[in-house]
């Protein structure tokens, strides 16, 4: 499986950005997608990650109500709309795919497969 994140840039604070992660390779059974991000001298975090099931998204509280994750099977890809950016959301930003269960979909190491990052920068 391979995942190819774009979409990054710079903004201002209050603006907004959507990343998309298109996916492919054997993908069939690998219905668990994430979104994670890591920002300078600071360890890679949560963002937000579905099953691909029933069970929603899930979204770190930092994120909840400005970002949305989508996604659009037919091309097998994922969205993250980000919407009222602060300067603390500068990160890059990796989307992740695996066979995730709902307990464990805001855990790096329930997916095994990974973006190359896409760096979004919001100025103040």
């Amino acid at each position: 499986v391979q995942l190819q994140a774009s979409g990054g840039g710079v903004v201002q604070a209050g603006g907004s950005l959507r990343l998309s992660c298109a996916a492919s390779g054997h993908t069939g059974d690998i219905y668990g997608r994430g979104w994670f991000r890591q920002a300078p001298g600071k360890e890679r975090e949560f963002v937000a990650g579905s099953t691909g099931r029933s069970s929603g998204v899930l979204y770190a509280d930092s994120v909840k109500g400005r970002f949305t994750m989508s996604r659009e099977n037919a091309k097998n890809t994922v969205y993250l709309q980000m919407n009222s950016l602060q300067p603390e959301d500068t990160a890059v930003y990796y989307c992740a795919a695996g066979r995730t269960i709902m307990s464990t979909r805001h855990r790096a190491s329930a997916y095994g497969y990974w973006g190359q990052g896409t760096l979004v920068t919001v100025s103040s």
